[in-house]
Formats: C-alpha cells, structure tokens, sequence
C-alpha cells in the first residue's frame, strides 16, 4: 500500500498518471481523473452539462454526469479493453467539472453552454461533454463549427431529433433541424444510426433506421459511417436510447427494438478513421436505472471516445 494514494481525482500530481484508488472509495471524477479548471497542457476534457429542461418525457438527466462518472471509476487504472493500453500514458485528459447554470432561467442556458466550450476549444484540447438531455448538443454543435467549420454530424439515437421548432425554443428533439438550418452541420455527410421513429423531415441527413442496425454487421455498419462521413471534421453524439431498452432503461425516452451495447461498442471501436472534433454522451437518466446498466453503458461509450483520441494522438506523435 504504499505506494498507493487515494483521492486521485484532487491528489493526482501528473495528468498522465494512473489512479491506485479502490473501485468504491475516493473522489469521483470521470475515470478518475484530476478535477481542475486549469487547461493548460490537457489534450482532452471531460465536461459534465447537468441539464434536463429540454426533456419531452421523463425528466432526471440532469444528474446524469454524476452517475456516468460513478460507474467510470471501475475503469481508473487498468489498460483499457479493447484499446490494450493505458489511455493516459501519452494522453493528458482532465474533468473540467459541470457547467453551472441558472435553473430559473433557461433561456440563459444555450449561450451559458456556448461560451463556456468555445472557452475550452480555444486551448486546443479535445471535449467529451457527458449529459444532460441532447439540448445541449445545440450549443455545442455552435462551439465546434465556430472552431472547426460546418461538421458531420455522426448521431446514435433512437430519435431524429428534427422536428421543426419556433427560433429560441428549448427542445430536446429539435436540435438537428436547427444546426442544419444553421449551417452547423453538413447534411449531406451527417448520419444517424438506430433510429426507431418518425419526425416530419429528415434534413437531408442519411439514417440507418432499428432494424437495419440489426441487419448489419459491425463491420458493415462501421463502414457505413466511414464511407459516408468521409474526410469530412465529424462530431459524434451519442444519445443513450440509441441502445434497446435493456442495455439502457434509465433514459428518459426509451423506444423497443434497438442494438445491444456490444454491438454498438464494436462499432464505435471501428470508427478510427473519423476525424472526430468532439463528442458527447447524452440522456442518461439514473432516476430510471437499475444497478447502473446505463449508467455502465454511459461511461464505457465515454471511455470509447477517449480510446479513439488516444490512439489518434499517439498515431501523430
């Protein structure tokens, strides 16, 4: 033991060191990592956005950044499967913490959302922004193309997300329409995988409805994305009821019919070839969890993401 510490998430002298802490005890930052503001010399943030006032059904996501870094703390200090590596050995990753966000006065929250990550780009660091309902992947999606231009949208959700909406309006469900309307978003290069409902329009946006998912292998589904997208700067959001029901009961919309988490995950592990800008993980609702099964799924999704930054970095230096 003594070489160990606990409290790794405030004790941690290096962004690059693994945490000793047992799996149940300690501070509970995102894969333990060190809570700071300071982003200096990160290469990449976890962001927690705890905001569900945009939610059409079961209200709750807003403490969903909290459960996803709870169940991430199983994952702390192990080389990460199926990556085979320490994802922090030649990656500096850093929790910046939540937004804070004025709950009497939401239409303050989109610009609150926007100049906080435009904050956090501008220091070249990559931001994984864990949910929070996928309202907030508007602000986001506004952050992003301010710093990188118009992007792909690569989009896992049971839902479009589409439907028209008044200018100003705060809803979950009609994000999309509104970044391609915009100009945030490429339509014509933007996808979305696992959808299992209908909306008024479809943007122009290619969709890989249910049952297709489960048509296609993961191989076949990966290339999809990968031809599709092409070259094109992506951002990847990742709303939780992509899955079925039983890999993710604690969401606020759940829909029957979807992927499993390990078949998602497999396709996320063949998506090396995006040039991803950003991403998030979205509509985590623990109110309606049982035994953290989404709250799991939540942060093994996150910890993909930051597998495949990892590898992207490591691939350039």
């Amino acid at each position: 033991m003594a070489n160990k510490s606990i409290d790794h998430a405030v004790t941690a002298r290096s962004l690059k060191s693994a945490a000793s802490d047992p799996t149940y005890a300690g501070v509970l930052s995102f894969m333990r990592r060190r809570y700071t503001k300071v982003l200096k010399d990160a290469d990449a943030v976890v962001w927690g956005i705890p905001f569900d006032a945009a939610t059409s059904n079961r209200p709750g996501t807003r403490f969903g950044p909290q459960a996803i870094r709870r169940a991430s703390a199983i994952m702390d200090n192990d080389p990460q499967y199926p990556f085979a590596r320490d994802l922090f050995e030649h990656m500096a990753v850093i929790d910046y913490g939540d937004c804070l966000l004025d709950y009497g006065n939401h239409q303050k929250t989109p610009a609150t959302i926007e100049r906080e990550a435009r904050k956090i780009l501008k220091s070249g660091a990559y931001l994984l922004t864990l949910g929070g309902d996928h309202f907030i992947t508007l602000p986001l999606l506004r952050a992003h193309a301010g710093t990188y231009g118009p992007l792909a949208l690569v989009q896992f959700d049971a839902h479009q997300d589409t439907w028209p909406d008044e200018k100003g309006r705060i809803d979950h469900g009609s994000f999309v329409g509104t970044a391609v309307r915009e100009g945030l978003i490429d339509p014509t290069r933007s996808i979305q995988i696992g959808i299992r409902t209908h909306a008024p329009e479809d943007c122009g946006i290619r969709i890989v409805y249910g049952y297709e998912v489960e048509e296609m292998s993961t191989t076949e589904l990966a290339d999809t994305i990968l031809r599709h997208v092409g070259p094109a700067p992506a951002y990847l959001t990742f709303d939780i009821d992509c899955l079925d029901p039983a890999f993710a009961p604690g969401t606020g919309t759940p829909v029957s019919g979807g992927p499993s988490s390990a078949k998602i995950l497999s396709v996320l592990r063949k998506l090396g070839g995006l040039q991803v800008t950003g991403s998030d993980v979205v509509e985590v609702s623990p109110a309606y969890d049982h035994a953290d099964i989404t709250a799991i799924a939540g942060s093994s999704v996150a910890m993909y993401m930051l597998g495949l930054r990892a590898e992207w970095l490591a691939g350039r230096r």
